[in-house]
């Protein structure tokens, strides 16, 4: 059965033991954040946290990790938690064919128990705030799901987007907003500005856990995050309508946060310890007046650490970077086999592919850097034969000593776009991509000594199956 908020989740977690208690007082800097860090170098089936005695404050009830392993993963899309990556990934590809499944509305909210509005609002009051890295330039919220809607086109579910931004706490009501042009709510806000409007946004926090995935998906800009919701839950998601914009926001969050960003309006914000594993500058960033704050009682605040890979972060936008990408090659090469763009946000993307001709597998990399994601993030795309599993990083680094010839397999495509976070830039937003192939080349390129492949053997696979049992016993 899906979860419709985060407590129940919670819950799930720890009775598979997959929820860590901290009951020792904890200072909030540095121990909530270094336990955070800490907790997905625990492997595959590292737990959330949950802090509850936390000094300095009276009421603070902060999750944290709770995205951070492939068990908490597969147990937010309702799996057995020893699921592995590529099992998730097929699964989340299964459930994709069933998208859109629209979501229903629901009454009594749970957040909707206490309100705060205009002057009377102070953030600090509501949430327990605390820095993630020494380096940060402030307080961040960075696991919340931002809801937005196309100003030109309001009425339009497609076009409406819920998106996980970060977001930089600048005063009792004041926040920050990074929104990378690549992403929907950019588009919405270069529309409302145009029109010399401000956005209407809601900001929701603690959300159950398919609206953390669906929120930092790379879908289509008129795809719907919510009916992709219910196709990962198997029913329609629950949804509410937000007291003070009247916009779309999950029926389960703990916290939700209404205002505008407010039109043509930029204060410096930043620096940010970011998934890339470096800082960002500071840079002039858009304005957010916040009018409204909707709560649940003894609300729970979800955040999320990010650093140097792997860090929650990483498998919270793993299956989900990797199923919008295999879907859109698939429909343009359906020679594409499977996809992994776990790593740093996609910043690497792996593909294996079978091949029509010689030169195919570049044309599919080059394919791979201008979908949604590529366009904003891939910068390095290696494409690999069908029997290379993309997801077996020994089969990929075989695949590159042996099948790679730099004088023909390394296509430079000079300036195209990236994320201005990415690091690698001489230029912030612009950067030279690589296309590897390391596949074996087909005629009519016949460059190589290949001969015949070894191939597993046969029987090995149910040997394979055979030790397993064995060494289970």
């Amino acid at each position: 059965m899906p979860y419709d908020d985060l407590r129940s989740f919670l819950q799930t977690l720890e009775k598979e033991g997959q929820l860590l208690r901290i009951a020792d007082e904890v200072m909030p800097e540095p121990d909530i954040a270094a336990a955070a860090n800490a907790a997905p170098r625990l492997g595959a089936a590292a737990p959330a946290l949950y802090f509850d005695n936390v000094k300095g404050f009276t009421n603070a009830r902060i999750a944290m990790n709770v995205h951070g392993s492939w068990a908490n993963h597969a147990l937010a899309l309702g799996m057995d938690k020893n699921s592995g990556p590529k099992d998730q990934v097929d699964e989340f590809i299964r459930r994709w064919a069933n998208f859109p499944v629209k979501p229903v509305y629901r009454d009594n909210p749970p957040w909707a128990q206490n309100t705060v509005e205009g002057d009377e609002i102070n953030i600090f009051d509501v949430l327990p705030l605390i820095r993630l890295n020494d380096g940060d330039g402030g307080f961040y919220i960075d696991k919340a799901a931002v809801v937005s809607k196309d100003p030109d086109d309001p009425t339009s579910t497609d076009k409406q987007n819920v998106g996980i931004y970060r977001i930089q706490v600048k005063g009792r009501r004041k926040l920050a907003l990074q929104p990378v042009p690549m992403h929907d709510i950019a588009q919405h806000l270069r529309k409302a500005e145009e029109r010399g409007e401000d956005l209407p946004i809601a900001i929701t926090l603690g959300n159950d856990p398919v609206i953390s995935i669906v929120a930092s998906t790379p879908m289509e800009y008129d795809q719907n995050e919510y009916e992709l919701a219910g196709a990962l839950r198997g029913e329609p998601a629950p949804i509410a309508r937000s007291p003070k914009n009247n916009l779309p926001v999950p029926w389960g969050s703990e916290i939700v946060i209404e205002g505008v960003i407010e039109g043509r309006k930029r204060e410096i914000e930043g620096p940010f310890g970011e998934f890339t594993g470096h800082y960002s500058g500071g840079r002039n960033m858009t304005v957010i007046r916040i009018d409204k704050i909707s709560y649940r009682t003894d609300q729970v605040f979800e955040h999320l650490y990010l650093g140097m890979p792997w860090t929650e972060i990483d498998y919270l936008m793993a299956a989900n970077t990797c199923v919008p990408l295999y879907t859109q090659l698939k429909k343009d090469f359906p020679e594409v086999q499977a996809v992994n763009a776990t790593y740093t946000h996609g910043l690497v993307v792996i593909v294996s592919t079978k091949k029509r001709y010689g030169g195919f597998a570049k044309a599919v990399g080059m394919r791979v850097l201008t979908t949604p994601h590529g366009l904003g993030y891939a910068a390095t795309v290696i494409v690999v034969d069908a029997e290379v599993d993309p997801f077996n990083l020994p089969q990929v680094m075989w695949a590159l000593s042996t099948k790679m010839n730099p004088a023909g397999d390394l296509v430079v495509v000079p300036k195209l776009p990236v994320l201005g976070l990415a690091p690698q830039t001489d230029t912030p937003g612009i950067v030279d991509k690589l296309i590897i192939d390391a596949t074996t080349p087909v005629a009519p390129d016949t460059r190589g000594n290949y001969g015949n492949q070894v191939l597993d053997l046969p029987e090995m696979g149910e040997w394979l199956t055979k030790l397993q049992s064995l060494a289970a016993r």
